[in-house]
C-alpha cells in the first residue's frame, strides 16, 4: 500500500504529515543539544570540583602527602577528573553524530520535499489551467447555439410573414444558417476541450500525484530510519563510554582499599618523633633543711627538668593538652635541679627570716611567672634556624637530610651548565665566526661563584646533619658529597670524611657530557602504558593504538586527560589516559 493509491486525494493532510515529520526531527536534535550543554556543564563543574579539592597544589614536603587516606583522595579526584572526560567525550559524540548530522540530512529532506511540492503545484496548475479553457469553449457553444436557436426562429417567422419580401427572407436564412455553422464548431471545441482536460485530469490522478506522493512516501519513510537511527545513537554513544566509566568508578573503589590505617599510623609517627626521652621523677627539695639563699636562687633559676625539654623543642608544647587549669605556686612543681645542699649543722641563711617556708614559696612565685610567660612566647613564636635546631632531633635529621638532597640537585644543575659554557667558550675559541669567547665570561664567573657557595653550604649542613646524627640512636643518616667523577661519597654516620673526597675546584665534579653536547637527547620514559582499548589517534597531535599495545609515558597526565607517549620507533603523540593502564618507574 502507498500513499498514491491510497491517499490520492489527501494533498493537504500528506502536506501536513510531511511538515510535523520534519519538525519532529528538528525538535530532537534541539533535544541531543540540549543534552550535550548538559554533560558539557556537568563535567565542567566536575572538573572545577576535582581541581577545587585536589591538594596537589600543596608542597610535596606537607606530611599529609604519605598517608595512604590522603593519596587515595587524591586518586579519586584523578578519578572523577577522568570521569568528567568521558562526559564530555559522551557530549562530543552526541553532537557530532546526532546533532550535525541529523541537522544536514534534514536540510536535505527539506530540499527534497520542496522540490516534489513544487512538481504537484505545477501539475495542478496544468490541470486547472485545462480545466478553464474546458469552461470557456462549454459558455461559447451554449451561447452560439442559443444565437443559432433564435436566428432559425426568426429565419422561420420571417418566412411565414406575408409582408415580408423575398429578400428579408433569403437574408434571415442566410443569417440562421451562418450561427448554426459557428455553432457546430464551438461544439466541436468544447468536445475536443472536454477530451483532452479529460486526459489530462486522468494523467493528473493516475500518473502525477500518485508519483509525487510516493515520492513524499518515500522521503518520510527515510526521514523515520534516520530519526531512528539518531534515537539508538544515543543511547550507543554513552554506551561506549561505560566500560570506561566503569574504570573510574573501580579505580574510586580500589582507591578505597589502598587505605591502609596501621601504615598511616607509623608515618605519623615517623613524621613526628622528636627522640626525646620522657622526663625523669621530679626530686623532692627538702625546704625543712637549712639552705642558703644563694643555692635557693641557683637551683630556682636554672631552667632545666621540663625546661631543658622546651628548650630543645621549641616549637612543641610541653604541656600534653592545649588548656590546662591555672597553676598556683603552691602546686607549681619546683624544677629539677636540686639545691646546693648547705653544710649540715650551717645556720640557715638570715634571709629567710622567722619562716623559711614561706620565704621559699614566695621566691619560687617571684621565679616561676615570668617562666609561664617564656612558655607562652615560645609555644607561639618558635624561633626557626638555619640548622633546624628548633626541631626535635628526630625531625631535625629529617630536614637537614632533605636540605642536603636539595643542594646536590641545586650543585649538579651549576655544574652541568659551567661545563656547557666551557665547551661552548671552547667551541668560540676554534671557530670565532660562532661567537665571542669573553661574552661567556660574567656567566663562567658567575657559575663558579654559585658552585663555590653550594659547595659551602654542602659541607655546613653535612656538619650538621653529623652534629644530629649524633644525638640520637635511633638513626643513623649517611651523608653525601662529590667526587671528582661525580659520583656521591657515603661517610660514617659522625659526619667524619678524609680529605680525598673533598670537593676540589680544578677538577670536574661530575662525568664529562657527550662531545656532541649539541645535539637534543630524546625525553626519557617515566614509565609504561599498556592499551585497554583501541585509539584512532585522528586528531592532530595525538597517536593511535590498539588494544593490549605497549608504549612508553614520556609525560605524564596534567590533569586535562591526555598523556604523552612514545613507540619504539620514536613516534610521540598523546593518548587519552583513561583508555590504558599506566606503570610508572619508581
Amino acid at each position: 500500500m502507498d500513499w498514491g493509491t491510497e491517499l490520492w486525494d489527501q494533498y493537504d493532510i500528506i502536506e501536513k504529515h510531511t511538515q510535523s515529520g520534519l519538525e519532529l526531527v528538528e525538535k530532537y536534535v534541539k533535544f541531543v543539544k540540549e543534552r550535550t550543554e548538559i554533560e558539557q556543564n556537568y563535567a565542567k563543574q566536575l572538573r572545577n570540583l576535582s581541581k577545587k579539592y585536589n591538594l596537589k597544589r600543596t608542597s610535596k614536603d606537607e606530611p599529609e602527602c604519605r598517608l595512604s587516606n590522603y593519596q587515595s583522595f587524591l586518586d579519586i579526584l584523578n578519578e572523577m577528573n577522568d570521569y568528567a572526560g568521558q562526559r564530555e567525550l559522551i557530549a562530543e559524540n552526541m553532537m557530532m553524530n546526532i546533532c550535525i548530522d541529523l541537522t544536514k540530512y534534514l536540510q536535505e529532506l527539506k530540499q527534497e520535499r520542496k522540490t516534489y511540492l513544487m512538481e504537484a503545484k505545477k501539475a495542478q496548475q496544468s490541470l486547472e489551467s485545462t480545466y478553464k479553457q474546458l469552461d470557456s469553449s462549454k459558455k461559447r457553444f451554449e451561447r452560439e447555439w442559443k444565437e443559432a436557436e433564435r436566428a432559425a426562429l426568426y429565419a422561420e417567422k420571417t418566412d411565414q410573414d406575408i409582408n415580408a419580401t423575398k429578400a428579408d427572407v433569403e437574408k434571415a436564412k442566410q443569417q440562421a444558417h451562418m450561427r448554426a455553422h459557428i455553432a457546430e464548431e464551438c461544439k466541436n471545441d468544447y468536445a475536443a476541450q472536454l477530451q483532452k482536460y479529460n486526459k489530462e485530469q486522468n494523467q493528473f490522478y493516475f500518473n502525477d500525484m500518485p508519483l509525487v506522493f510516493n515520492k513524499l512516501q518515500d522521503l518520510d519513510e527515510r526521514r523515520v530510519r534516520k530519526l531512528a537511527q539518531g534515537y539508538i545513537l544515543f543511547s550507543d554513544t554513552e554506551k561506549h563510554v561505560m566500560p570506561i566509566i566503569g574504570k573510574c568508578l573501580e579505580g574510586i573503589t580500589k582507591a578505597g582499599t589502598n587505605v591502609n590505617e596501621r601504615n598511616d599510623s607509623m608515618v605519623v609517627i615517623e613524621q613526628n618523633k622528636s627522640g626525646f626521652e620522657r622526663p625523669g621523677d621530679v626530686e623532692f627539695e627538702d625546704y625543712s633543711q637549712g639552705i642558703n639563699r644563694a643555692s635557693s636562687d641557683s637551683s630556682l633559676g636554672t631552667p632545666k627538668g621540663p625546661m631543658e625539654l622546651l628548650s630543645k623543642n621549641r616549637s612543641k608544647n610541653f604541656w600534653l593538652f592545649t588548656k590546662r587549669s591555672k597553676l598556683s605556686p603552691s602546686t607549681l612543681p619546683p624544677f629539677h635541679t636540686p639545691p646546693a645542699p648547705s653544710p649540715a649543722n650551717g645556720p640557715p641563711s638570715p634571709k629567710f627570716g622567722r619562716d623559711p617556708l614561706s620565704y621559699c614559696l614566695k621566691e619560687i612565685n617571684k621565679t616561676v611567672k615570668p617562666r609561664i610567660s617564656s612558655f607562652r612566647t615560645l609555644r607561639r613564636s618558635p624561633t626557626v634556624t638555619e640548622d633546624f635546631a628548633h626541631l626535635p632531633p628526630e625531625q631535625r635529621r629529617k630536614r637537614l637530610q632533605q636540605r642536603l638532597e636539595e643542594i646536590c640537585k641545586e650543585l649538579q644543575k651549576e655544574v652541568d651548565q659551567s661545563e656547557a659554557l666551557g665547551k661552548m667558550k671552547d667551541v668560540y675559541e676554534k671557530n670565532p665566526q660562532m661567537g665571542d669567547p669573553a661574552s661567556l665570561a660574567s656567566q663562567i664567573s658567575q657559575t663558579s661563584q654559585n658552585i663555590e657557595r653550594l659547595r659551602g653550604e654542602l659541607n655546613k649542613y653535612e656538619t650538621w646533619l653529623a652534629e644530629a646524627g649524633g644525638r640520637g640512636d635511633t638513626l643513623r643518616y649517611k651523608t653525601h658529597t662529590f667526587n671528582n667523577n661525580g659520583a656521591h661519597d657515603v661517610h660514617s654516620p659522625d659526619g667524619a670524611h678524609s680529605d680525598e673526597s673533598t670537593p676540589d675546584p680544578s677538577q670536574a665534579i661530575y662525568a664529562e657530557f657527550d662531545d656532541d653536547f649539541e645535539d637534543e637527547e630524546l625525553t626519557a620514559p617515566i614509565g609504561k602504558c599498556t592499551a585497554m582499548y583501541n585509539f584512532p589517534g585522528a586528531s592532530e597531535g595525538t597517536i593511535s593504538m590498539q588494544e593490549g599495545e605497549v608504549l612508553a609515558v614520556v609525560e605524564e597526565d596534567k590533569g586535562d586527560g591526555w598523556t604523552r607517549v612514545r613507540r619504539n620507533n620514536g613516534d610521540e603523540g598523546y593518548i587519552p589516559t583513561s583508555y590504558v593502564t599506566i606503570n610508572l618507574n619508581e
